[in-house]
């Protein structure tokens, strides 16, 4: 059935297709059926295609949208998961460990989100605590140290902001990965895969190559968060979401993001497998490309990537206003 307003055109064609589908071994009703989800993968593919920046944030939050462990599973063998900052205690909104991706060891950190009530509670609906920040750098700096890539998964709503985060120096904690990512002398690959929320997100992504699946969204706030603050009411979130850029597109155009990886027709929650091999081709040649730079290099050019963000030519200024005048047109 169709799940969201915008996917209402598509909901008589899915339950044409799911009625056929219960009557195999008729060629007539088996042909309808092949006509049928061609037409629904086309007219899919023309709706996700048109997707405004809220549609785009529903998309991203799908619950059933892999999550970090699923990538481990998929993608590497032999996963090691280490727990605890060493400090204070283990965070599981933050899964960290050692891998072999296509045989070579790797260092995997993620956000972890639960399926469940009851796993959502335990990963704390994946908002991390210091400990969490700190558990990741401390698995990082043994990355660096053994000389193994680092690839992080990052989907988080953003950091948990609650008093006991606070006491605990949340924000020290996120601020110290941001510095130490920066000067880690080991290639970090980042892939956004559903939300990456303010500086919970950032602290696990500052990285050589920053990718974007195709219907993710990064944002230093929620569009929420921000309609509340601008206008003082969180149903402004749509208005907010235009004007915030948030999407892979629009940030591929900032140079927040390397690279868009390309969806499954109609989201990564309809189809893992196709989500896992797309995300898997750009690791692997990043991966190739990244291995051939000393440490030195790599520290140089990631420097230079982050400094030369928000470096914005006239033409895309203009650009940037012109969009911005007709957004309370559309929403």
């Amino acid at each position: 059935m169709a799940e969201w307003d915008f996917e209402a055109p598509l909901k008589k064609l899915i339950e044409q297709s799911n009625e056929l589908a219960q009557y195999p071994g008729d060629p007539d009703k088996e042909r309808e059926l092949i006509r049928l989800r061609r037409e629904l993968e086309e007219r899919r593919r023309e709706i996700f295609s048109n997707l405004t920046p809220w549609q785009t944030t529903m998309v991203a939050r799908h619950p059933n949208r892999p999550y970090s462990l699923d990538y481990v599973q998929a993608l590497f063998t032999e996963f090691t998961e280490l727990h605890g900052d060493r400090r204070f205690a283990d965070d599981p909104a933050i899964v960290c460990g050692f891998a072999l991706y296509a045989g070579r060891p790797v260092a995997v950190i993620g956000h972890q989100k639960g399926r469940d009530m009851k796993q959502k509670i335990y990963r704390n609906f994946g908002c991390p605590k210091p400990e969490g920040y700190r558990k990741a750098l401390r698995v990082m700096r043994i990355a660096e140290k053994f000389r193994r890539p680092i690839i992080t998964f990052v989907d988080t709503p953003g950091a948990y902001p609650g008093i006991d985060a606070e006491e605990r120096g949340q924000a020290e904690a996120i601020a110290f990965n941001l510095r130490e990512m920066s000067r880690l002398r080991t290639p970090i690959i980042v892939n956004v895969t559903g939300e990456g929320g303010s500086g919970g997100a950032l602290a696990i992504a500052v990285g050589d190559r920053v990718n974007m699946l195709e219907h993710s969204i990064y944002s230093v706030i929620s569009p929420e968060g921000c309609a509340s603050i601008l206008w003082r009411d969180a149903r402004e979130a749509e208005r907010a979401a235009f004007a915030m850029k948030i999407t892979a597109n629009d940030l591929k155009r900032l140079g927040v993001v390397d690279e868009i990886v390309s969806e499954p027709v109609g989201g990564a929650h309809l189809d893992h497998e196709t989500t896992f091999r797309n995300v898997d081709a750009v690791i692997a040649k990043q991966m190739k490309t990244l291995a051939s730079l000393r440490p030195e290099a790599l520290v140089a050019e990631r420097y230079r990537k982050f400094r030369n963000m928000g470096r914005l030519g006239q033409e895309f200024i203009q650009e940037d206003v012109a969009s911005d005048a007709v957004i309370d047109e559309r929403v």
